[in-house]
């Protein structure tokens, strides 16, 4: 040894040979598994150390054995950490997401840049990790085993400090003693016994976020309802409520006054959700949604809680209304109200009717019939600072315009109307998704006072 020199005393020492396969396998194990996660960074993401810390024991698990085995963990594990993300993304439990696979059917994702991008670059990714698992990397030293789960462990804490700058914005899911709130039990929406009974029209809009120090956006939502001759008609007044969840859990709050999700429902009958309670008073009860009936098994659980009538997308076009594309190909939100108008018109006795929207299911496009194809006639500051936002935007006042159009014309019959949101919008892109409060939706009541 020189003078002056270091070198490390023997018993710490890697070999060559060790050293080579210990990179090979970081390589794959670290770099390659979270290499796609890393490169969303920029843009947003919620934190994923434990999965990074799983994949990483995985592959010391597997690095031994056959290429094969160790290429189906590898997809494996790539697969729960990004089923794993997405379910915090939107939200949506693990369970509810995995259920959801068996409707991929109705989906077109060809129609999503993001998804198309996202599904080409993870399959780029495994077969590149497919051929450098090729290479040697079954290191057996235990200084090699201990220096690989201190990168594990230092990669997941890296993630923990990058990823997790949006508290409360993801794995909304409630815990036990969370207090309820919905809407409903909010707005004084539901009928007294005092005076005749009304019709009553609940609407709950896609992704319809509560706005955070965002002037313009404020200014945006619900202002259909400013029109005077809405307001001639109508008490206006509005509020917030929590969320949990995705847009089931927000149709449980609502129609069944509780925090949960609709499995239980598909095959009992829940007497206490508001649609059977009210056919219990004399209303005829209906459900409307602008997707298909079999998504998240709504044409079987609907009726469950007491909806005695359902139309789904293929009513709705049938009935009319025109076809809108995306990733979720239904009928065009803007054409519904119409519809639900006829039926409150031509009622022999009160109605309940519940409308699911379906259009500013992210991603929203900038096609499809959608309307969002010159979002900037709805605000220029949104279409050039979060042009998705603006979309979204732009549906949302086409579906309000609607409704208030239905609301004031002259033979509209008595009708209280509570139009609420189901969830944040789940933006991937961090400044988006902070632009909505992380638990609060909004909702809006019109009060019928007559003319």
């Amino acid at each position: 040894m020189t003078h002056g020199s270091f070198r490390l005393p023997r018993h710490l020492m890697i070999n060559s040979v060790e050293r080579v396969a210990l990179a090979n396998w970081l390589l794959v194990w670290v770099g390659l598994a979270n290499l796609g996660f890393i490169a969303l960074y920029p843009v947003g993401f919620p934190s994923r150390g434990l999965h990074i810390v799983v994949i990483g024991l995985l592959g010391i698990i597997v690095r031994g054995m056959p290429v094969n085995v160790q290429a189906i963990a590898f997809v494996v594990g790539l697969a729960y950490a990004a089923v794993s993300v997405v379910s915090n993304l939107f939200n949506l439990p693990i369970y509810s997401l995995s259920q959801s696979v068996k409707f991929m059917d109705d989906l077109n994702l060809l129609n999503s840049r993001e998804y198309m991008a996202l599904g080409l670059g993870s399959l780029g990714l495994i077969v590149v990790a497919c051929l450098a698992l090729r290479r040697p990397s079954n290191f057996t030293d235990w200084r090699a085993t201990l220096l690989a789960l201190c990168v594990v462990a230092s990669a997941a804490l890296a993630d923990a400090y990058v990823a997790n700058d949006l508290p409360g914005h993801y794995k909304r899911f409630p815990s036990e003693d969370a207090p309820f709130s919905s809407a409903l039990t909010t707005s004084a929406f539901l009928p007294t016994e005092v005076g005749p009974p009304r019709h009553l029209l609940l609407v709950m809009v896609e992704s319809l976020g509560l706005p955070t120090e965002n002037a313009e956006l404020q200014r945006l939502i619900f202002a259909r309802y400013n029109d005077p001759a809405v307001r001639s008609r109508f008490d206006v007044s509005t509020g917030v409520t929590t969320y949990y969840g995705s847009t089931t859990a927000g149709e449980i709050r609502e129609l069944c006054g509780r925090w949960g999700e609709y499995h239980d429902l598909v095959d009992r009958r829940d007497a206490n959700c508001v649609p059977a309670r009210l056919a219990r008073q004399g209303f005829e009860t209906s459900a409307y949604h602008s997707f298909a009936g079999e998504f998240f098994e709504r044409n079987r659980w609907y009726r469950n809680i007491g909806f005695d009538n359902q139309f789904f997308r293929s009513d709705l076009i049938k009935g009319g209304a025109k076809e809108c594309g995306g990733v979720f190909e239904g009928a065009c939100d803007r054409d519904v109200p119409r519809q639900l108008a006829q039926r409150l018109k031509f009622a022999d006795r009160p109605q309940f009717i519940y409308w699911l929207t379906v259009n500013t299911h992210l991603p929203v496009p900038e096609r499809n019939n959608l309307g969002t194809e010159d979002c900037a006639r709805i605000s220029p500051k949104l279409a050039a600072e979060f042009p998705m936002i603006c979309r979204q935007v732009a549906i949302w006042d086409a579906i309000d315009r609607a409704i208030a159009k239905e609301a004031i014309a002259a033979d509209f019959p008595p009708t209280d109307i509570l139009i609420v949101g189901d969830h944040i919008p789940p933006y991937l892109h961090r400044k988006s998704r902070a632009q909505f409060a992380p638990d609060m939706v909004p909702w809006l009541l019109l009060k019928w006072r007559g003319v």
